[in-house]
C-alpha cells in the first residue's frame, strides 16, 4: 500500500525571504507539513487494523475518518502551497486564467481584494483559496477552515494561501493582512494557470 511523503521544497528555506523568513518556512515545511504526511499514513494504518480485526464500528471508525481527512487535506493544501509560491513570482496572470479572473471574478483587482480579505478574515485557522468549481464551470473564491471544512463542495484549488498562526505569526505577529499582502509578491502565476487549465481540460 502506498504512502504519503513529504514532497521537496523547489527553493531553500531562505529563497523567500523578506516576505517569509527561512526559519518560518523551514518549521512550516519539516515539521508541521510532515506532520500531517505522518498523521495521514498513521490513520490509513489503524483503519487498515480495525478493518483487517473485523472491529469497524461508529466508535472506532468515525474519529479515524476525522482525522485522515483532517491530515490528508492538511498534506494536499500545503503541496499546493509550495507550489504556488516563487522567489520570481508576483504581477499577475495572463491567458486563459487571466480572462477567467475577469469574466468571473470582476478583473484581477477585485479578485486580489476577495482572496485577500477572505484569508484575512477566517475565523480561527484556515485557508484563502483560488478554485475551480466543476458544476457550475467557475471560479470561486472560498475559505476553508482548518483544511478540511469544504471537501463537500468538490471544488479544484489552483492558488491557496495558508493563514494558520504557524505560516506567519513568528514574523508577522497578529497582524495576518500584512502576511497576505506579502504573499502577492510570491505568487507563481504559471503553476496557477497550468492548475487551471488541467482542472478545466483547456
Amino acid at each position: 500500500m502506498g504512502t504519503y511523503t513529504l514532497p521537496d521544497l523547489p527553493y531553500d528555506y531562505a529563497a523567500l525571504e523578506p516576505a517569509i523568513t527561512g526559519q518560518i518556512l523551514e518549521l512550516h515545511h519539516a515539521k508541521h507539513h510532515a506532520a500531517y504526511v505522518k498523521g495521514a499514513n498513521d490513520t490509513l494504518e489503524q483503519i487498515a487494523e480495525i478493518r483487517d480485526k473485523d472491529q469497524i464500528t461508529p466508535t472506532s471508525l468515525v474519529g479515524l475518518e476525522k482525522t485522515y481527512a483532517f491530515n490528508l487535506s492538511g498534506h494536499v493544501l500545503h503541496s499546493i502551497f509550495w507550489q504556488n509560491l516563487s522567489p520570481d513570482g508576483g504581477d499577475r496572470p495572463d491567458g486563459a486564467l487571466a480572462d477567467a479572473i475577469d469574466e468571473h471574478l470582476g478583473g484581477f483587482e477585485r479578485f486580489k481584494k476577495q482572496l485577500t480579505v477572505a484569508t484575512a478574515s477566517v475565523q480561527g485557522s484556515g485557508w484563502g483559496v483560488l478554485a475551480w468549481e466543476p458544476l457550475g464551470r467557475r471560479l470561486v473564491v472560498e475559505q476553508v477552515y482548518d483544511h478540511h471544512g469544504n471537501v463537500g463542495q468538490g471544488t479544484t484549488p489552483l492558488l491557496v494561501f495558508d493563514a494558520w498562526e504557524h505560516a506567519y505569526y513568528l514574523q508577522y505577529k497578529n497582524v495576518r493582512p500584512d502576511y497576505v499582502t506579502k504573499l502577492w509578491d510570491l505568487v507563481k502565476w504559471e503553476d496557477v494557470a497550468a492548475r487551471y487549465a488541467a482542472a478545466t481540460g483547456a
